[in-house]
């Protein structure tokens, strides 16, 4: 099975000031931390050798989450200075600890019922890059991101979705970067350009947890 990689490494400043003393993805909504669901979630599927990369208040996961035994996971992490590295550069850092093989990335700030088992299935091709799970657009970016063709991500199209935050991903999308403050766009665009981009749609439940208010959303949900 292959290694998953959970970016917690923001500093969430539109959570503050939550934020200001605990990491977006330990917040807690319900009866778990945001980053918690995602590791139920994921060691549910099959997934449990995980390297969590962290920047604010990054001291806090070692010691809330452990070793992962208590989630049925082998957890490892990757820290960054404060600040963090941006999520390319996170990604970057973290290679040494993520086997040259492809594997899973899901940012610690989202709440979703996404099945990961679907994901143990999903193989990707000679010359392919990644393969991101797209959802229907969310208030917050009516836009969307990318559309999709044929089963290839597009940057453009009649129909956008918005990026998840899921997706699978080769390591030679990073090959020749040094460790460095980068953002992922420009390499998934260089990528979707190159047709090197696979994805799915998801159609259930999933939020980016990027504000107080859907925070306070997500727990008026949870507690239902």
């Amino acid at each position: 099975m292959m290694k998953v990689i959970i970016l917690a490494a923001g500093r969430g400043e539109r959570l503050r000031p939550l934020t200001d003393h605990t990491p977006k993805p330990l917040l807690k909504a319900g009866n778990y931390r945001l980053i918690e669901y995602t590791i139920r979630s994921l060691v549910k599927a099959g997934f449990d050798d995980i390297v969590i990369n962290y920047a604010h208040l990054g001291e806090q996961f070692p010691e809330i989450l452990g070793n992962g035994h208590q989630y049925g996971a082998s957890i490892v992490y990757s820290p960054e200075h404060e600040g963090g590295l941006e999520t390319a550069g996170g990604i970057i850092n973290a290679l040494p600890l993520l086997d040259n093989e492809p594997f899973l990335v899901v940012n610690g700030d989202i709440w979703t019922d996404y099945p990961f088992e679907r994901l143990t299935h999903i193989t990707l091709a000679t010359n392919m890059l990644c393969y991101l799970v797209m959802v229907n657009n969310p208030q917050h970016n009516s836009q969307g991101d990318f559309s999709l063709s044929s089963g290839l991500i597009q940057q453009s199209g009649d129909d956008q979705y918005t990026y998840s935050g899921i997706g699978i991903y080769h390591p030679d999308l990073f090959s020749g970067l040094n460790v460095q403050r980068m953002p992922l766009r420009p390499l998934l665009l260089q990528a979707i350009y190159n047709q090197q981009v696979g994805g799915e749609i998801y159609q259930g439940e999933w939020s980016d947890i990027g504000t107080v208010e859907r925070l306070q959303k997500l727990i008026r949900t949870l507690n239902h």
